[in-house]
């Protein structure tokens, strides 16, 4: 069995999901630990391509990860994940700085072209998580705006068959970004998959989904779920009133820190409807 398998797979067979929650900074990287790790919470840490250029690169967010854990005493199991690669090149880089598991994203691809590239990876980490997506989430990813595009049982069950991953994300109806309109989650196939696959789902774009959406997807398979955008929009409004409040304070690290609370709040909540709370 791979390293922190089993992890993943005792949020399966127990009926729980593990959070990913996405980093974008220092703060953000120490804060998602801080709380996690108060209510003893598994967590996936995801840096997507864009954010880990934006701090300097997969070894940079590596050291601070490991440097964060160090020092902060976080005990829990933390694994730093990769976002949406959509380049082997991409997922080399990543796995040589030392990160925990591993998305290869080829869902733009023809399904034959996305399983090549998908064992290339598997191949070169053979140590390591790896997930991989088929259908297309919809929403916006890193400034890219996606049309959604179901799974279907067939397709999963064909790409598991033929790739050695741990985790599928298939596309249920989630979209990344802001929901325009009702969520469209597809149950029926997402307990279709599951029955047909036996492996851990990941729900992207759980930003926006009801806790009952979010236990209902547990209950077919889901035992990861990623929250990028409620994180974004908590921070950002709580930004935006302490500056309206206070337009003099100019130390960055005050203004930055003026999110802290109101992301912290929305950790918690998420790790509550998920049920990760006290499975560190």
């Amino acid at each position: 069995m791979k390293k922190n398998t089993e992890y993943i797979l005792k949020a399966y067979n127990e009926g729980y999901a593990i959070p990913q929650f996405n980093i974008n900074n220092l703060e953000w990287a120490k804060w998602v630990l801080e709380e996690c790790q108060k209510h003893n919470s598994p967590v996936f840490i995801g840096v997507s391509m864009g954010a880990a250029k934006y701090m300097g690169g997969y070894q940079v967010v590596s050291n601070l990860i490991s440097g964060l854990k160090k020092e902060l005493s976080i005990t829990i199991p933390v694994l730093l994940h990769l976002d949406h690669a959509t380049s082997v090149e991409v997922c080399k880089k990543a796995y040589n700085a030392g990160f925990d598991s591993l998305m290869i994203d080829g869902s733009a691809l023809k399904l034959e072209d996305n399983i090549k590239m998908t064992n290339e990876v598997c191949a070169f980490a053979y140590d390591t998580l790896i997930e991989a997506e088929i259908g297309v989430v919809g929403g916006s990813e890193d400034g890219e705006e996606m049309e959604l595009i179901y799974t279907s049982k067939e397709e999963a069950e064909y790409f598991t068959s033929q790739t050695n991953i741990e985790m599928l994300a298939a596309s249920l109806g989630s979209v990344h970004g802001i929901y325009k309109g009702e969520p469209k989650i597809n149950f029926e196939i997402m307990a279709q998959i599951n029955e047909a696959i036996k492996k851990p789902l990941v729900l992207h774009g759980g930003s926006g989904l009801s806790s009952e959406i979010i236990k209902n997807s547990i209950k077919n398979g889901v035992s990861k779920i990623n929250y990028n955008t409620e994180l974004q929009l908590a921070w950002n409004q709580a930004l935006r009133n302490f500056i309206a409040k206070d337009s003099k304070t100019y130390d960055p690290r005050k203004v930055i820190s003026a999110g802290e609370n109101a992301l912290k709040k929305i950790i918690e909540e998420r790790i509550d409807w998920v049920g990760s709370k006290n499975r560190g």
